[in-house]
């Protein structure tokens, strides 16, 4: 019987015509999207994470791998992501505060409360006091983002992106110290005082730019009375008195941001002052117990200066410095008006 053909043997390639490729590393053999990560494709193998040139993707990247030093200035927040313009617009509660604010100017400007009240009665406007209220929150917003301002070209990048550096007064991460304590001083004491900037690590900055940082929101609150001196002093040309509500408002504005930046050059802890002090005085240690209870120094200053003998007596020293400095006498009458209508419910 004839026996049959042997199979035949199937082509082996050459193996030198075809590279191993079992050898090769299996991350460029992944689909850039199988981690669903998109962020780890700009990173190199070095880290854990691939990018279709190993190591040159991750140095094309910026260098993931490098120091948080070295990321902060290709332009990210030390924690991988890029950051952008965006980071540092006015949020969007920002912006419906500050809108709030300008619409409750403008029915406090039309005095609409006396064209809704009936014939004889009584009115106990409430718009301007609103107005007094969401242009102080303002007012802290800018504050705040002065400092975190500040802070962030000293080096922190911690805030970036974050409330403080987008204006956002509702979303501080220390809100109370922030934002109610000194919508509180204002209630109690009618005058501007700013909570202690407890959101900035200054062990992570220069010492020699920290009292930059200790300074700006101060200097901030100054432009800010300055700016609103010059709007009431152009709206009151000198000869002339006014008592629109706010004109009044605006006036007493101007005098709670010049308060509040002269009230934090004290070097009480809470104060900014005190930091500008701290900074010169590196490694002691009752300055990190002062920092801890910095939220007591300030409301023991409020108590102190709320003093009705002590209140009168600073108090009388900003009026009379208005009478002497702004070009119309009537201003230190205005910022007055202003105060009573803040207080309404003692009226």
């Amino acid at each position: 019987m004839p026996t049959p053909d042997p199979a035949p043997k199937a082509e082996t390639p050459d193996a030198t015509d075809t590279p191993r490729t079992d050898s090769a590393d299996p991350w460029e053999r992944m689909p850039e999207d199988a981690l669903n990560r998109p962020e780890l494709a700009e990173r190199g193998p070095g880290t854990g994470a691939a990018g279709p040139r190993g190591d040159a993707g991750g140095a094309e990247a910026g260098g993931a791998g490098a120091p948080p030093a070295e990321a902060e200035e290709a332009g990210t927040d030390g924690g991988g992501r890029a950051g952008g313009v965006f980071d540092f617009l006015p949020s969007p509660v920002f912006v419906l505060v500050l809108g709030l604010t300008v619409f409750a100017g403008w029915l406090s400007w039309r005095a609409v409360e006396l064209d809704w009240a009936a014939e004889d009665a009584s009115v106990t406007p409430l718009m301007p006091p609103l107005f007094i209220l969401l242009g102080w929150i303002v007012s802290c917003a800018v504050h705040e983002y002065a400092h975190a301002l500040a802070a962030h070209l000293a080096g922190d990048r911690s805030q970036r992106g974050g409330a403080y550096l987008r204006l956002n007064p509702l979303g501080f991460e220390h809100a109370f110290a922030g934002t109610v304590l000194p919508a509180l001083f204002l209630g109690f004491g009618a005058f501007g005082l700013n909570g202690p900037p407890a959101f900035v690590d200054w062990e992570r900055l220069p010492r020699g730019r920290r009292v930059m940082v200790a300074l700006a929101g101060p200097l901030a609150s100054l432009v800010l009375a300055a700016a609103l001196a010059v709007t009431v002093s152009v709206l009151v040309p000198p000869g002339n008195d006014t008592t629109n509500w706010a004109i009044a408002a605006l006036a007493f504005l101007a005098f709670l941001n010049l308060t509040s930046a002269v009230i934090n050059l004290l070097p009480v802890p809470g104060l900014d002052g005190f930091e500008a002090l701290a900074a010169a005085l590196p490694g002691r240690p009752w300055v990190s117990a002062a920092r801890a209870n910095a939220l007591f120094g300030s409301v023991a200053v409020f108590a102190i200066l709320w003093f009705p003998v002590l209140r009168d007596l600073w108090v009388g020293l900003f009026y009379t410095l208005f009478r002497t400095a702004m070009p119309n006498p009537t201003f230190e009458g205005t910022v007055f008006l202003g105060e009573l209508l803040l207080r309404f419910w003692s009226a």
